[in-house]
């Protein structure tokens, strides 16, 4: 059977090979020490838990509306009001299946066949992926390492074109960590009011910053940035529940609500009880957020330290996220000629799984996630040490 051409054209995840790999060594009795899951090693706070048991014994296990349900559409209106400065209603606002579902479903119903959106690199592995399964065309900006992987507004003005429909910021990023500040939103800004673009901010690092940046969205800049964005964002980073399936979008009432339609006719509703999970998290304590960010502070400062210390390694501070982005260039020594390669023959030798770059958009760096234990963070550096100096 002949698979559509929508598939065919989907470039694999080096992300998920490695990961297929490493599981496959695991299998076998081997020691192997993940670094590249993007997910928090915390179990999901106990009051959050507790609100799900008790979404449970009321009996709230059946179909939604498939926008979410409106307790926790206002407690994301709460949210965005308290966190960001951001005013909207009801009908501005959907709860998807994860970001990556709004994500998904907000390609879905913006582009046309042809359609550009302009995508900063290092990207996430899905930005580029959902763009062409919704018929668009990925344009790629490179955001250079001296520019702490930011695009300027000279970049972005060279890329837009009259098919250009929109623009994707994720800041803080994922993988760099690096984050815009008010500045550098406002001046990308502008040159998106200017020429009509869309922007899509993704903001689902926003909490996950361990300076004395700051988190701004770029929609709380004023009435012409806040109607022509589409805020992303969920629970799974901040609250440790990348397993619960709860994201959001909020922006423009028509685009929310094709999003909303759309997602009557695929995942009819996210699911209940994650709902009310998410009402938890996002209206209860936040002290296990700041306990979180406290942990994830004192691995990427000790991640930061000990990869710079590897001869032929470099890697800038990243305020937030909780990924290192490091440039291996100088390691490779000739003997290997991508980091594909290099993080290939790192898992098979000293059973180190690292996410190669060129899935983020580089050929010269590799992902180090240090949202893991610190035991294993100490032992996994040690390998990669060992296993340059022999290289």
């Amino acid at each position: 059977m002949k698979l559509s051409k929508r598939v065919q054209q989907l470039s694999p995840s080096p992300t998920l090979a490695i990961t297929a790999k490493a599981k496959a060594l695991r299998q076998k009795g081997q020691d192997v020490i993940g670094l590249g899951a993007g997910e928090p090693d915390f179990n999901t706070p106990e009051h959050i838990l507790h609100a799900a048991r008790e979404a449970m014994d009321e009996g709230h296990t059946k179909y939604t509306a498939s926008g979410g349900i409106p307790e926790l559409k206002q407690a994301i209106i709460q949210k965005l009001e308290r966190d960001n400065g951001l005013s909207y209603q009801p009908g501005q606002i959907i709860v998807t299946v994860g970001a990556k579902h709004g994500l998904y479903n907000l390609f879905q119903v913006l582009l046309d066949e042809g359609d550009e959106v302009i995508i900063p690199a290092p990207y996430w592995v899905s930005y580029i992926e959902q763009v062409k399964l919704a018929g668009g065309v990925p344009v790629v900006i490179d955001g250079k390492e001296e520019q702490q992987f930011k695009i300027t507004p000279a970049q972005l003005k060279d890329a837009i074109t009259e098919r250009t429909k929109a623009i994707l910021i994720n800041s803080p990023s994922n993988p760099t960590g690096m984050l815009y500040n008010r500045e550098e939103l406002r001046a990308l800004g502008e040159i998106c009011i200017q020429k009509d673009l869309l922007i899509i901010s993704d903001e689902i690092y926003e909490h996950l910053i361990y300076g004395g940046e700051e988190h701004v969205s770029i929609a709380s800049l004023g009435p012409e940035f806040y109607k022509r964005t589409v805020v992303i964002n969920g629970v799974s980073k901040t609250y440790s529940m990348t397993g619960w399936r709860i994201g959001f979008a909020a922006g423009p009432a028509e685009i929310i609500k094709a999003m909303t339609d759309l997602s009557s006719h695929s995942t009819s509703n996210p699911t209940s009880v994650a709902q009310y999970a998410a009402i938890a998290a996002l209206t209860g304590t936040q002290e296990p957020v700041g306990k979180m960010k406290e942990a994830f502070k004192k691995r990427r400062d000790y991640v930061i330290k000990r990869v710079n210390a590897i001869p032929g390694f470099h890697c800038q501070i990243p305020p937030g996220a909780f990924y290192a982005f490091v440039n291996i260039r100088g390691a490779l020594n000739g003997k290997y000629k991508t980091p594909d390669e290099w993080a290939e023959a790192l898992l098979e030798k000293e059973l180190v799984a690292v996410v190669p770059g060129s899935g983020f958009g580089s050929n010269d760096h590799i992902r180090i996630s240090y949202a893991t234990s610190m035991e294993q963070l100490e032992k996994a550096l040690d390998r990669i040490e060992r296993f340059v100096k022999q290289s």
